[in-house]
């Protein structure tokens, strides 16, 4: 009898990482799977792409467009950033 108890504990615990295994797989199925749709969604945007170069250039310009602007908004932070400095230097 008393060997049953230690049996049990351990059928216990096999059981217990059993379940977290199996709990570990499916959540590496869901994360392949968004990889999965993630990919296939890429090769769509490259085939896209691919096939229609106006778009491609679309996308550059755009994407200059971005940088510009981003450019702009940054240069626009510091000089506020200044401004707020040297009202506060002048408040003292």
């Amino acid at each position: 009898m008393a060997e049953s108890k230690p049996q049990e504990a351990n059928y216990d615990d096999m059981v217990k990482m059993v379940e977290d295994l199996n709990r570990d797989l499916e959540k590496l199925l869901e994360e392949m799977e968004k990889l999965t749709v993630q990919a296939a969604w890429m090769a769509y945007d490259m085939v896209v792409i691919r096939t229609n170069p106006d778009l491609a250039n679309s996308m550059r310009r755009l994407e200059d467009a971005f940088l510009s602007c981003k450019e702009v908004m940054e240069t626009k932070w510091q000089e506020v950033l200044m401004e707020s400095k040297g009202e506060e230097q002048k408040k003292e």
